[in-house]
């Protein structure tokens, strides 16, 4: 399938699940959790609040060499946005940071494969929040300390409630 189908599909439309596609335009899912939805917020709250400029957005598709992949949270210059403007129903380029955040469901591998997805697609950073919160951040050339693009955001997220 393509991923306008996919989209458009009204079978498709409310599943309590993350949809992607492979090579084959065979459709992917994955099982949600709580915990990954917090995360997720949290990750896009950090990043409206160190971003002054440019867009945040959650479930962020972007056609791959290997199927639409959608990042749980992704971060767009303006001039990105500029480029590519906001009506579309996957992106033909990455957006600046792209963020995963694991769950049971993925392997190492499969996480590895989205990273270089999104990087042959023009992604400058990619992140990486594990299940116990601790961040993880990529540049094409390896990995960093600490973005380089958000310095301040935290190597830890913290979701437990005090």
């Amino acid at each position: 399938m393509k991923w306008c189908e996919v989209v458009e599909h009204p079978s498709l439309k409310d599943l309590p699940f993350k949809i992607e596609t492979n090579e084959w335009g065979k459709i992917m899912m994955a099982p949600a959790s709580y915990s990954h939805g917090v995360y997720q917020g949290e990750i896009e709250a950090w990043l409206r609040k160190l971003s002054k400029v440019g867009r945040v957005s959650p479930e962020c598709p972007v056609k791959t060499s290997r199927g639409t992949k959608v990042a749980d949270v992704a971060w767009a210059s303006p001039a990105f946005l500029k480029k590519h403007g906001i009506k579309k129903i996957e992106l033909p380029e990455s957006p600046e940071v792209v963020v995963e955040i694991a769950s049971p469901s993925n392997s190492a591998a499969e996480l590895e494969e989205k990273r270089l997805l999104y990087f042959e697609k023009g992604a400058r950073e990619f992140w990486l929040c594990d299940e116990g919160g601790h961040m993880r951040f990529f540049t094409p050339m390896g990995e960093l300390e600490r973005s380089e693009l958000f310095r301040e955001f935290p190597r830890f997220i913290d979701i437990e409630v005090e």
